[in-house]
């Protein structure tokens, strides 16, 4: 019996694309086999998946990407994903089953760990790298297509006895760490915002990993009669696979109507989760040229070496800006850039300039308040100053002082405006005369060095002594 040319050229064209591919067809039925068993329930699977998600968590927390790759190397959430993938794609009511089975529990299970070790953890600070899941668009729809598109294709060669492990460089980096992210915020008072964002994330590349597998797996044949009887004998028409693959219901999802409809079916999701992503997109781009606009302004306004400190927020419907600057900007420079960001951006926009002392100011005044203080000379009060002038006249004036002809009896310091006066009071008969003692104020000038010095001598007359006789006479009159 002669094949229709229309199916001899489709026949054609999938042989000669499973060449280019590298895919044997007679190893088909072992890839197929390799997938289903990525479904069964072992130890070893549920080891990774709680060891992946413990790392991607801890990992989180911590902020570290090298950290969260180890996690992405040994999740093995890939093969739910693929065999969902090869389900629809053949139309397998019991790999579809026993998939997503598989895949909702771990999911669940993954979710829970991470919420419960976040949950035992002192602090709930929300790390860059979390806040970097909870805000997915269309570029990461775009990188879990291709990533299933390689994986998928990975599977089909056959190269790897683990099919899990496959794509866990391309794709796990996308499956593990938006589910621990939405256990993080499980587990730090149920943060939806977080929670939300992740899994959007999450269901982001589930929906195109499984659409790529699907797509892959129709291109190479997979949904051929030859690997369904082959697959159909190696479960026997005994076993609970055998019974569920011979029921109507899979008879009917194996028909060429319903795998239109299940291509449908994945193009309606992916059209669904492409509305969300592509307005989170367009915000990123409206975000992105708009602090390119802000830093082109602020250029102009502050040269580079000025700015000290710059905080930029953007919102959808505001742009705030707060700048502090070693250069001083007028009110009119603020005014004009604000303006004219708000032309090239067409948001409203706040900006608020604090001007600061510059470097070298700032280390001039530090040189300044470094240095000690110079010392502070206390003003000596006129007694003070008395007493000091006292203190240097007294040894001189005993020294130059004829004492032996007239003894000094007292002597002081007096301070007028008209420079210092020593007053002597000298005991003697007669006067010392002018000589003597314009001799005694000269030596005194050049001994102390005060050339404004003045001297005032007062002769003080000595009593006279008593005779016995006169003493008695004075009592006779008594």
């Amino acid at each position: 019996m002669t094949m229709p040319a229309k199916t001899q050229v489709l026949g054609s064209g999938w042989s000669r694309l499973q060449a280019w591919l590298r895919i044997d067809a007679s190893a088909k039925p072992k890839v197929y086999e390799q997938v289903l068993g990525t479904t069964e329930n072992s130890l070893g699977y549920w080891l990774e998946i709680f060891f992946s998600a413990g790392i991607a968590t801890f990992g989180l927390v911590e902020s570290s990407p090298a950290v969260i790759i180890g996690a992405m190397l040994i999740s093995p959430l890939m093969g739910p994903l693929m065999a969902t993938g090869l389900a629809l794609a053949v139309g397998d009511l019991y790999l579809g089953i026993k998939a997503v089975i598989n895949l909702l529990a771990s999911v669940a299970a993954s979710i829970a760990f991470a919420g419960f070790l976040v949950w035992l953890l002192p602090f709930h600070s929300a790390t860059p790298e979390i806040v970097a899941r909870t805000n997915p668009n269309l570029l990461d729809l775009g990188i879990a297509l291709f990533s299933g598109l390689a994986g998928s294709v990975a599977v089909c060669r056959g190269n790897s006895e683990e099919v899990t492990t496959l794509p866990g460089v391309a794709i796990a980096v996308a499956l593990m760490p938006p589910l621990c992210t939405m256990g993080f915020g499980l587990g730090s008072a149920l943060n939806l915002e977080i929670m939300g964002g992740a899994g959007l994330l999450f269901l982001t590349n589930l929906v195109a990993i499984v659409a790529s597998a699907f797509f892959v797996f129709l291109l190479v044949g997979m949904n051929t009669s030859e690997v369904r009887q082959a697959v159909a004998a190696s479960r026997g028409s005994e076993s609970p696979a055998g019974t569920l693959s011979h029921s109507p219901v899979s008879r009917v999802l194996a028909t060429g109507g319903q795998l239109r409809w299940r291509a449908v079916m994945l193009l309606a999701l992916l059209a669904s989760i492409a509305v969300p992503l592509r307005r989170a997109l367009t915000q990123v781009a409206n975000e992105t040229l708009s602090r390119g606009a802000v830093q082109d302004e602020l250029k102009r306004l502050v040269p580079s070496d000025a700015i000290v400190s710059q905080q930029v927020n953007v919102t959808p419907d505001e742009i705030t800006i707060h700048l502090i600057s070693t250069k001083r900007i007028s009110d009119a420079e603020a005014a004009k850039a604000r303006q004219d960001l708000m032309r090239r951006t067409g948001h409203a926009v706040q900006l608020s300039v604090d001007a600061v002392a510059s470097k070298s100011e700032l280390a001039d005044l530090m040189e300044r308040l470094a240095r000690p203080a110079p010392a502070v000379v206390k003003e000596k009060t006129v007694a003070e100053m008395q007493k000091e002038i006292l203190d240097r006249v007294r040894p001189a004036i005993q020294e130059i002082w004829p004492s032996s002809d007239a003894p000094i009896q007292d002597f002081d310091v007096a301070l007028t405006g008209a420079g210092i006066v020593i007053d002597v009071h000298y005991q003697a008969k007669e006067d010392l005369g002018n000589v003597p003692i314009s001799m005694v104020l000269q030596t005194l000038r050049a001994k102390l060095g005060m050339p404004d010095l003045t001297l005032k001598a007062v002769r003080i007359r000595p009593e006279r002594t008593r005779s016995p006789r006169d003493a008695s006479e004075k009592r006779k009159r008594q």
